[in-house]
Protein backbone atom coordinates (compact mmCIF):
# COMPACT_ATOMS: atom_id res chain seq x y z
CA UNK A 1 0.00 0.00 0.00
CA UNK A 2 1.26 3.70 -0.92
CA UNK A 3 0.05 7.07 0.20
CA UNK A 4 0.29 9.61 -2.24
CA UNK A 5 0.22 13.39 -0.86
CA UNK A 6 -0.68 16.61 -3.16
CA UNK A 7 -1.67 19.85 -1.90
CA UNK A 8 -4.25 22.45 -3.25
CA UNK A 9 -5.84 26.10 -2.75
CA UNK A 10 -8.31 25.03 -1.20
CA UNK A 11 -10.65 21.81 0.11
CA UNK A 12 -13.43 23.27 -2.39
CA UNK A 13 -10.96 22.58 -5.31
CA UNK A 14 -9.58 19.99 -3.96
CA UNK A 15 -13.42 17.93 -3.19
CA UNK A 16 -13.82 17.46 -7.10
CA UNK A 17 -10.32 15.45 -7.82
CA UNK A 18 -10.41 13.41 -4.86
CA UNK A 19 -13.66 12.29 -5.44
CA UNK A 20 -13.09 11.46 -9.08
CA UNK A 21 -10.05 9.40 -8.31
CA UNK A 22 -12.13 7.40 -5.52
CA UNK A 23 -14.70 6.75 -8.30
CA UNK A 24 -12.04 5.53 -10.88
CA UNK A 25 -10.86 3.19 -7.96
CA UNK A 26 -7.74 4.65 -7.98
CA UNK A 27 -7.69 5.27 -4.60
CA UNK A 28 -9.81 4.26 -1.59
CA UNK A 29 -9.72 7.20 0.36
CA UNK A 30 -8.62 10.83 -0.03
CA UNK A 31 -8.23 12.71 3.16
CA UNK A 32 -8.66 16.48 2.74
CA UNK A 33 -6.31 17.97 5.38
CA UNK A 34 -6.78 21.69 5.49
CA UNK A 35 -4.71 24.60 7.31
CA UNK A 36 -1.49 24.18 5.40
CA UNK A 37 0.71 27.38 4.76
CA UNK A 38 3.53 26.64 1.85
CA UNK A 39 6.16 28.98 1.37
CA UNK A 40 8.39 28.55 -1.91
CA UNK A 41 9.53 30.71 -4.17
CA UNK A 42 7.51 30.32 -7.70
CA UNK A 43 8.58 32.17 -11.03
CA UNK A 44 11.47 34.38 -9.32
CA UNK A 45 8.70 34.83 -6.31
CA UNK A 46 8.40 34.08 -2.70
CA UNK A 47 5.28 32.99 -2.44
CA UNK A 48 3.38 32.26 0.98
CA UNK A 49 0.10 30.53 0.48
CA UNK A 50 -2.63 29.07 2.25
CA UNK A 51 -3.36 25.65 0.68
CA UNK A 52 -4.58 21.69 1.86
CA UNK A 53 -3.07 18.48 1.64
CA UNK A 54 -5.08 15.41 0.30
CA UNK A 55 -3.36 11.99 1.50
CA UNK A 56 -4.50 9.64 -0.66
CA UNK A 57 -4.54 5.09 0.17
CA UNK A 58 -4.04 3.07 -2.55
CA UNK A 59 -2.65 0.20 -4.40
CA UNK A 60 -2.68 1.99 -7.69
CA UNK A 61 -0.05 4.59 -7.34
CA UNK A 62 1.50 4.89 -10.43
CA UNK A 63 -2.02 4.93 -12.16
CA UNK A 64 -3.01 7.65 -9.43
CA UNK A 65 -0.18 9.85 -9.90
CA UNK A 66 -0.53 10.00 -13.87
CA UNK A 67 -4.68 10.53 -13.60
CA UNK A 68 -3.61 12.86 -10.55
CA UNK A 69 -1.13 15.34 -12.70
CA UNK A 70 -3.94 15.17 -15.30
CA UNK A 71 -6.67 16.35 -13.27
CA UNK A 72 -4.70 18.48 -10.88
CA UNK A 73 -5.27 22.45 -11.40
CA UNK A 74 -1.76 23.51 -10.95
CA UNK A 75 1.34 24.15 -13.07
CA UNK A 76 3.18 22.12 -11.44
CA UNK A 77 1.71 20.18 -8.77
CA UNK A 78 3.58 18.48 -5.97
CA UNK A 79 2.89 14.70 -6.22
CA UNK A 80 4.75 12.68 -3.66
CA UNK A 81 4.56 9.22 -3.04
CA UNK A 82 5.46 6.85 0.27
CA UNK A 83 5.47 3.71 0.20
CA UNK A 84 3.65 2.46 4.26
CA UNK A 85 5.86 -0.03 5.39
CA UNK A 86 3.86 -1.08 8.04
CA UNK A 87 0.22 -1.13 7.90
CA UNK A 88 -2.63 -2.72 9.80
CA UNK A 89 -3.42 -5.61 7.83
CA UNK A 90 -7.84 -5.43 8.50
CA UNK A 91 -6.83 -1.74 6.59
CA UNK A 92 -4.78 -2.62 4.06
CA UNK A 93 -6.80 -5.14 3.00
CA UNK A 94 -9.71 -2.94 2.43
CA UNK A 95 -7.64 -0.16 0.38
CA UNK A 96 -6.89 -3.36 -2.09
CA UNK A 97 -10.55 -4.10 -2.23
CA UNK A 98 -11.21 -0.35 -3.41
CA UNK A 99 -8.79 -0.06 -5.88
CA UNK A 100 -8.30 -1.31 -9.28
CA UNK A 101 -6.22 -3.93 -10.54
CA UNK A 102 -2.73 -3.14 -9.67
CA UNK A 103 -2.03 -3.68 -13.85
CA UNK A 104 -3.40 -0.30 -13.99
CA UNK A 105 -6.90 -1.06 -14.89
CA UNK A 106 -9.85 1.21 -13.66
CA UNK A 107 -13.12 1.98 -14.65
CA UNK A 108 -13.35 6.00 -16.04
Amino acid sequence: MDVVLTTFASADAAAPVVRQLVEEKLAACGSIVPGVRSIYFWEGQLEDTAEVIVLFKTTCADPLMARLSELHPYDVPEIVRFSAADVAPAYARWVASQCAASDGTASR
